[in-house]
């Protein structure tokens, strides 16, 4: 048989195979040259990837600043602590209270202000926020609080003072202060500002704001707890109960405050006229929340005079619902002339809209109805949470996820306010 001879491996391994000297210089100069050509695309593609991330982190760092400012805002209104990322990016406020000239009714007349300016920008933008129907005005701690937690945040706010509002009113004077107002801010910061409007404030912004003698000077309305239609909401405090857009009703006990506010405004309607100055003191005392001079006010009172106030206190009884009936069918006109409704397809004005779910003085029935109202590109955002009441964050353990989308509402204010 034949034999196959191998040839000895002289103590290699098996299968390897040894290069002249000559091949291996040639092996190691072309992956030399290899890692030389592919040197500049690794550091190509890492600058790439570089300016990718920094893009990317500036590209987002506006909408995570405004939700981290958003939420020392809120929490800072809560009263709960600011996490301290947060915290970081609010500054110190320094506040001048001052007057400026405005047209009313009775001519002109001069409206206490207050002005938040942020430490080390005195030409932030602007704000303008409107105190509800209470009788400290721009000196009640909330509003106060909100003031601040906004300007720490880079704006300017102004928080004017509304005599009507303070004193219970509801009136037309109270949409010319704010549009005056407006107008009066816009000229000194050089542009449209932001104007804000909690309560009643927020329905009489979005009338001022309609106005062409003011529009100009509206950059956005932002709304919350607000109106749509004070004959609607004048028909919930005798009903406790407000139609939706979509026909569904809301039913919720009305708050005592909001018939006593309508029954403070048209007192003329509801008792004789010589018992109207005894009435009335108990009716602002009680509205003021000043338990000492309300029982003061009581003790003078005459019998007749004692019904009167019981009955008015009482918004459930036959006689106040008949006479509230009769009050708005009396007062209907003026009722819609303080109303955003009708007014609101032809805005032309970004609106932000916000109320509280279990809202008792304005049912969140009216946000849907301005909602319905406003042109698509006008309303910017709209949000009913169960995280507010009327105008305060009392939900004792509210949802992530309701939390969530206020911490985002507010966002797009601080990005809407903040912008010039």
């Amino acid at each position: 048989m034949r034999r196959l001879l191998r040839r000895p491996n002289h103590g290699k391994a098996p299968g390897t195979v040894r290069l002249p000297v000559r091949g291996m210089g040639r092996l190691a100069a072309s992956l030399g040259r290899a890692r030389a050509a592919v040197a500049p695309r690794r550091k190509t593609f890492y600058a790439i990837l570089t300016a990718g991330i920094v893009i990317f982190c500036l590209a987002v760092w506006p909408f995570t600043k405004a939700h981290l400012q958003a939420v020392a805002v809120l929490r800072e209104v809560a009263g709960q602590p600011v996490p301290s990322i947060a915290r970081q990016l609010t500054v110190r406020v320094t506040t001048e209270d001052f007057s400026f000239p405005v047209e009313s009714s009775a001519g002109q007349q001069q409206v206490r202000a207050r002005l938040y300016v942020p430490e080390n920008s005195p030409h932030a933008p602007a704000l303008v926020i409107l105190h509800g129907v209470h009788h400290l005005g721009i000196d009640e701690p909330r509003l106060m609080g909100f003031a601040a937690a906004m300007a720490s945040c880079g704006i300017r706010v102004l928080t004017p003072e509304l005599p009507d509002i303070k004193d219970y009113h509801v009136s037309q004077d109270s949409v010319r202060t704010i549009g005056e107002s407006a107008k009066w801010f816009a000229a000194r910061t050089g542009g449209p500002v932001g104007v804000m409007g909690l309560s009643f404030s927020g329905g009489l912004a979005l009338v001022a704001a309609a106005d062409p003698l003011y529009h100009p000077d509206f950059k956005f309305v932002f709304a919350v707890g607000s109106q749509d239609s004070m004959n609607r909401v004048s028909q919930y405090y005798r009903t406790n109960s407000d139609i939706r857009p979509d026909g569904t009703i809301e039913v919720l006990p009305a708050h005592e405050y909001g018939p006593l506010v309508l029954e403070y405004e048209y007192l003329e309607d509801f008792v004789p006229w010589r018992d109207l100055g005894p009435v009335r003191s108990v009716l602002r005392a009680h509205l003021y929340e000043d338990k000492e001079a309300e029982a003061d006010a009581s003790q003078v009172l005459n019998e007749t005079q004692k019904r009167e106030t019981l009955e008015l206190m009482d918004a459930n009884s036959p006689q106040t619902r008949a006479k509230i009936a009769a009050a708005i069918a009396r007062h209907s006109t003026e009722l819609a002339g303080l109303s955003p409704r009708g007014r609101l397809r032809t805005l032309s004005t970004p609106v932000y809209l916000l109320h509280g779910e279990g809202d008792n003085i304005i049912p969140s029935a009216e946000t849907l109805w301005m909602a319905s109202e406003l042109q698509s590109e006008d309303l910017k955002a709209m949000l009913v949470s169960p995280v507010l009441s009327h105008l305060d964050l009392d939900e004792p353990k509210p949802g992530v996820m309701d939390q969530w989308r206020l911490i985002h509402f507010f966002a797009l204010i601080m990005r809407a306010a903040g912008s010039k």
